[in-house]
């Protein structure tokens, strides 16, 4: 009973002080871009991540309505009839960067396989990519893109933009995370 105990205490210990880096201001955007067309891309600069760096996992967390257009039609429609972000408020990213080693970060960077869900409007999209990880300083640069398309989410392009929308949406990714203390 006592060994139990102690594995126990042992376990919630390593748990707790597992060393985490993280933002408040990392950087998405996204480009749904047919040429001959109004630019249909926004950027989000509030978007929350956290990298245990002890095991490589990373999570990430952002609001729709955080997204900014040049053109604020866009963003109303954006939110109100593309993302539903009333109802949808946000974006999750739970994953793990694969062979992650925290002593071989340097400021040259090393490209890692980053494998996740990405959770947008309820619904669940595997991501597979590749992420560049450097170490500058006290800080930890992730950057990645990836493509997802609207089908993916039951997102629905009304007929009359259809065109107007490309049929992939690139995502990129720029974290700069600090040690959470």
């Amino acid at each position: 009973m006592k060994n139990l105990i102690f594995s126990v205490v042992l376990l919630m210990t390593i748990s707790v002080s597992a060393q985490k880096y993280f933002t408040k201001t990392g950087i998405t955007e996204f480009k749904a871009s047919v040429e001959a067309f109004e630019p249909v891309e926004a950027v989000n600069k509030s978007t929350t991540a956290i990298l245990n760096v002890e095991n490589g996992d990373i999570a990430g967390l952002l609001f729709l309505k955080a997204f900014h257009f040049k053109v604020a039609l866009m963003q109303e429609h954006f939110n109100e009839n593309y993302m539903d972000s009333d109802k949808y408020p946000k974006a999750t990213f739970k994953g793990r960067i694969l062979d992650f080693s925290f002593d071989e970060l340097t400021e040259d960077g090393k490209l890692l396989k980053l494998d996740g869900v990405l959770n947008l409007r309820g619904k669940d999209k595997a991501i597979s990519t590749i992420a560049k990880l450097t170490k500058v300083g006290d800080k930890i640069q992730v950057t990645s893109t990836f493509s997802v398309e609207p089908q993916d989410f039951d997102i629905k392009i009304p007929g009359i933009v259809k065109d107007k929308i490309a049929k992939t949406i690139n995502v990129r990714l720029n974290y700069e995370l600090i040690e959470k203390k």
